[in-house]
């Protein structure tokens, strides 16, 4: 019985972290550092694909330190961010300076943090279910309802659950 009370002990504490983490980083982050162009040798993080070969995809992690992580998409952009120990074991989340994803319809790079996510549309990415990023919530209202697109996220309801629903 205490063992188990001390697992979920245990659990609610990293929960309450993770959460403390996103919050303190979504309202105190600086967003400073301008995104930079993935050049044809960045690879993502996670699924090893060559980024700038997918343009209009393009997701990246700025760190306050100039040093950076690129992705060809935001699914695999948050499986980094959330998983953070697990890809870059240098880094923490107070390390980040910005999150830049970009948006679906201008394929321009916005703050990923003020982005509007879309899953499970009938478009994919270049690894298949993708969450699609609009910098506005009518335009991400418009292609969820155009494309079959099951639900609207803010950055922060973005979840290891969400994306495991994904793959």
């Amino acid at each position: 019985m205490m063992r188990r009370n001390q697992k979920l002990l245990s659990k609610v504490y990293s929960t309450l972290t993770l959460t403390l983490t996103l919050t303190l980083f979504t309202y105190g982050h600086s967003a400073e550092l301008k995104p930079i162009k993935p050049s044809p040798k960045d690879k993502c993080p996670v699924c090893g694909m060559f980024v700038a070969r997918h343009p209009d995809w393009v997701a990246q992690i700025i760190f306050k330190d100039g040093s950076y992580a690129v992705f060809d998409g935001a699914k695999d952009m948050f499986k980094y961010y959330l998983n953070l120990n697990k890809y870059n074991r240098s880094k923490k989340a107070s390390d980040i300076d910005s999150i830049y994803v970009t948006d679906y319809y201008s394929l321009t790079l916005m703050d990923g943090l003020r982005a509007y996510y879309i899953t499970g549309s009938n478009v994919y990415g270049p690894m298949g279910h993708e969450l699609i990023p609009f910098e506005k919530e009518g335009d991400a209202k418009e292609f969820m309802a155009d494309h079959a697109g099951k639900s609207l996220l803010k950055f922060k309801d973005v979840s290891d659950r969400v994306l495991k629903d994904m793959d």
